[in-house]
């Protein structure tokens, strides 16, 4: 991946991973996480660089003020340069590398705390390449009630075609049919075997994008909170829990 490429992922890793919040695209290049009508950040996406516009209010700039100095120069120039207007101080951040992200994901803490639940585990089950059977619709032993209900998130994210049925890995053989893949192999299963593991989470290079799936860039496009907690999480690394 490019360093725009991990950027993207990145954020939405972090957005997604920590806060539950709809993602409200305006079809070009910008893109609002939001809680109700409260905007907590926005980025505009450019070819070459990302744009992160953080308000600031009152307190959220006394408390940066308390720790500008763990801040990089570049950052505390931005915040020194930004016009303060009756809604707050606007900051538009210029973002071509991760270290600067890093230190957007800092302000964001600032903005808001983490809100997000972890996925309930007690009854989870894992596929050998990470995901979670339990909440993938195509999981066999699933009530019809709860695939209903996860099927509308799936279709506002990727659209219609959900009738193929899986057993879990647990019941997959390599070489097999591999139900979710229409009756191909499971490339994931094949990939591991062919490495000597028992599981893509064993690899070195995992999570790759042969593990892995679900939606993983910034796009500026309409997804709900809701949709991205029943139509993504399942299906990211470790619903990126380890972020």
């Amino acid at each position: 991946m490019t360093e725009l490429e991990k950027i993207s992922f990145e954020t939405v890793k972090f957005m997604r991973g920590k806060y539950c919040l709809d993602e409200v695209g305006d079809g070009n290049d910008e893109l609002k996480f939001k809680q109700s009508k409260k905007t907590i950040l926005t980025i505009y996406i450019h070819k070459d660089k990302f744009v992160f516009l953080v308000i600031f209010g009152k307190k959220e700039r006394e408390k940066f003020e308390s720790i500008k100095s763990e801040f990089s120069q570049y950052i505390q120039d931005y915040y020194d340069n930004s016009k303060t207007y009756h809604d707050g101080k606007w900051m538009f951040i210029d973002v071509t590398s991760l270290e600067v992200f890093e230190e957007i994901i800092k302000l964001i803490l600032i903005k808001k705390k983490p809100n997000r639940k972890p996925l309930p585990k007690e009854n989870a089950i894992y596929s050998k390449c990470g995901h979670r059977c339990d909440l993938c619709i195509h999981y066999a032993d699933m009530s019809d009630d709860f695939r209903s209900m996860i099927e509308l998130h799936l279709n506002n994210v990727y659209g219609s075609g959900w009738s193929a049925r899986c057993p879990g890995c647990g019941l997959q053989e390599v070489g097999k049919a591999h139900p979710c893949m229409g009756g191909d192999w499971c490339e994931e299963l094949k990939c591991a075997a062919e490495k000597g593991l028992f599981a893509c989470v064993e690899c070195e290079k995992y999570p790759c994008d042969k593990a892995t799936a679900g939606y993983k860039g910034l796009e500026p496009r309409n997804i709900s909170a809701d949709d991205v907690t029943w139509a993504i999480l399942p299906y990211v690394p470790y619903q990126y829990e380890n972020r």
